[in-house]
């Protein structure tokens, strides 16, 4: 499991920074994520012609391993949680909490005692 995290985490380093169509043009969509482009005559879809030939295009190569994709980078799997009950279901070994953000402070800390005497890592622990 660590090597097929550590494999991930380098092939996410080579992987390029996906742009959308026109991001330098208006600053509107530089903050917004991939789109594919469509046009019938997208330089940027048939992968030619000027600035857009160079483009790195989505595509399935660039995915992680299969065992580790969607898991936090520490290698738990990443569970929401909204009441103290709901850690009741959660394996220490494989599963680590992440308190939801509507979660209010005394919620918050009964959540946070009944995890650390479960022995489950919090990744949003309360300063």
């Amino acid at each position: 499991m660590r090597a097929l995290l550590r494999l991930r985490k380098r092939l996410k380093s080579r992987k390029p920074e996906f742009r959308r169509y026109c991001w330098d043009r208006k600053l509107k969509l530089r903050r917004k994520s991939w789109r594919k482009p469509r046009g019938l005559d997208n330089a940027m879809r048939m992968e030619y012609g000027g600035k857009w030939s160079g483009r790195k295009r989505v595509k399935v190569g660039f995915k992680s391993p299969l065992a580790v994709r969607g898991l936090h980078p520490s290698g738990y799997e990443d569970i929401l949680v909204y009441t103290p009950k709901d850690l009741e279901k959660l394996d220490p070994k494989r599963q680590a909490v992440r308190i939801a953000s509507c979660v209010g402070l005394r919620k918050r800390l009964e959540i946070e005692k009944k995890a650390n005497e479960m022995g489950l890592k919090i990744l949003n622990p309360s300063r």
